[in-house]
């Protein structure tokens, strides 16, 4: 999804910011504390094996509510409070079994899909392979369905990768990320997007009415990969039939079996549950209390949010770990910075950015109502197009933020999210880090976690670049994230430069320059979309 900018980034609204590192000194206390004393894998750790998968609303999510703010008074800082938001309901996955018992027993990999109901025992019946990719393909299989198990998902044919799973950037990497790209602004591929982000729900429905006994999709991912994803969080919206998300390779061969003989029976126990004790979803916020009351604050922020196919370790406990770490290395140090630096754990970023965007609507600035309760995937990709932008008298508080959720790989530099006025105040941050690593500054815009809409409301919000590491071949989303894939040094690297960039920023003489507070944008391209059609 696109945040649209109507302007570039040399228009700004603000004066360049006075870069101002911090003295060498204070890096010195902040490796120190960093390095000698680091807590950052204990932390990790606790929430990914102690914790485990931390869903929104789930019971987990609620243990990591209270063990993180513990976490923050006992580092001394203040104001430790959640703040509320309207989520839906808690689901989570107490166990599950899915085995093919004909032609022959096999035991596959696969999950349940995120809030879809339980089976209520094992559930036995045969497949019928019937994709459905619109609303367009319901007419196909009306009447075909009941009593069976449906396999939502064309097959495929398998991947073939062009890169290793693992990497570290190199220099020409590195370079490639320092791209400027010019905002657009499509209104067909908004539509596009928004009536995509209606079919799931549209397909749960179909099946129902149907008399389905289950339906099954396939992992994007080979390689034995499952990640259980699923929207239909709101109350009111529970699908009636059981999901299962099955590994892309025994996914295969119920299809090739289905379609060269007698279709394949399987065995379906899901046992999941529901928690409707509170719909409400919680971020965390805690405070080190600036110096000057009148010069705002600063804030990094991380989603504690996960799914539940592993233990949510590299997304995001990584992150959050890194911004917990930094926290206690700042407070630890006994540096009294100038604004306040605000520490955020936000929840609900899985399913559409909603801790954020919370936070932005109860502090920073409001778009207009919805006429109705948008699905997840509607509400991300539509967030960012509703206008006018009304700043709220908090807008201009906020100095600067930074983001972590990339993983936990090292940090090799910042995206300046093309902020060109920020470009070389970063690069003189950076200098101290060169030999960690960290000394790249890309202009280039990145989207897709939770600085994207503070972006789009003009707040100056930043990612940094972070070695790969196999966050996206294998780990993002999988079973695979374990604690196994956490490389200690790179976090306590990149606690490290947290801590020095919040501070750089708390104590500029001058905020982060602003890009504009974007308005309605224009087609900017007539001869694509509707206007090439008149």
């Amino acid at each position: 999804m696109r945040t649209f900018l109507l302007a570039t980034a040399t228009l700004l609204i603000a004066a360049p910011a006075t870069a101002q590192s911090i003295d060498p000194a204070t890096v010195a206390v902040l490796v120190d504390q960093g390095t000698n004393h680091s807590e950052v894998m204990p932390t990790a750790e606790y929430l990914a094996d102690v914790i485990g998968p931390r869903m929104t609303n789930s019971p987990s999510m609620r243990e990591a509510e209270k063990w993180t703010q513990e976490k923050f008074r006992g580092w001394g800082l203040t104001d430790v409070h959640k703040e509320g938001f309207d989520f839906g309901r808690g689901w989570w996955i107490e166990k599950s079994s899915v085995r093919m018992v004909a032609p022959r027993p096999v035991q596959l990999t696969a999950i349940p899909i995120a809030w879809t109901p339980a089976t209520n025992g094992p559930v036995t019946a045969p497949v019928i392979v019937a994709p459905l990719r619109s609303p367009g393909d319901f007419a196909q299989w009306k009447g075909k369905l009941a009593g069976k198990i449906v396999l939502t998902s064309a097959p495929g044919t398998g991947s073939e990768p062009k890169e290793a799973p693992f990497q570290r950037l190199s220099d020409e990497d590195l370079a490639k990320l320092d791209l400027y790209e010019e905002p657009t602004w499509d209104p067909t591929k908004l539509d596009q997007s928004l009536s995509r982000a209606k079919f799931e729900g549209q397909l749960a429905r179909f099946l129902a009415d149907e008399g389905a006994v289950a339906y099954v999709t396939r992992s994007r991912s080979d390689g034995k990969l499952i990640h259980g994803e699923g929207y239909l969080h709101h109350v009111g919206e529970t699908p009636k039939v059981p999901g299962i998300e099955i590994a892309a390779e025994d996914y295969r061969r119920l299809v090739r079996l289905a379609w060269t003989g007698k279709a394949p029976t399987l065995e379906i126990d899901s046992n999941v549950h529901f928690d409707d004790s509170d719909t409400k979803a919680y971020n965390i916020l805690a405070d080190i209390k600036g110096r000057d009351p009148k010069a705002g604050y600063v804030m990094a922020g991380a989603h504690l949010d996960s799914w539940v196919a592993g233990d949510g370790a590299a997304d995001n406990g990584a992150g959050s770990a890194v911004v917990m770490e930094a926290a206690r290395i700042i407070a630890a140090s006994g540096i009294k910075p100038k604004r306040t630096i605000r520490f955020a754990l936000w929840a609900g970023e899985e399913q559409s950015l909603y801790g954020s965007i919370a936070y932005i609507e109860q502090h920073l600035a409001k778009r207009p109502a919805w006429d109705h309760v948008p699905s997840a995937d509607e509400f991300y990709y539509s967030w960012a197009t509703r206008f006018p932008i009304t700043p709220l008298p908090g807008h201009k508080d906020l100095a600067a933020y930074f983001n972590l959720d990339n993983g936990s790989g090292k940090i090799r530099g910042i995206y300046a999210e093309n902020n060109m006025a920020a470009v070389p105040i970063f690069k003189e941050w950076l200098e101290p880090f060169a030999s960690m690593g960290a000394s790249t500054v890309a202009i280039q815009k990145t989207e897709g976690t939770d600085h994207q809409f503070m972006q789009a409301v003009g707040i100056p919000a930043f990612q940094f670049i972070q070695d790969p590491l196999d966050y996206e071949t294998r780990v993002h989303h999988t079973q695979l994230d374990t604690f196994d894939h956490l490389k200690a040094a790179d976090m306590r690297q990149a606690a490290i430069i947290l801590a020095a960039f919040l501070l750089d920023a708390a104590n500029a003489d001058k905020p982060l320059p602003r890009l504009p507070i974007p308005t309605q944008p224009a087609v900017t391209d007539p001869f694509s979309g509707p206007a090439k059609e008149q």
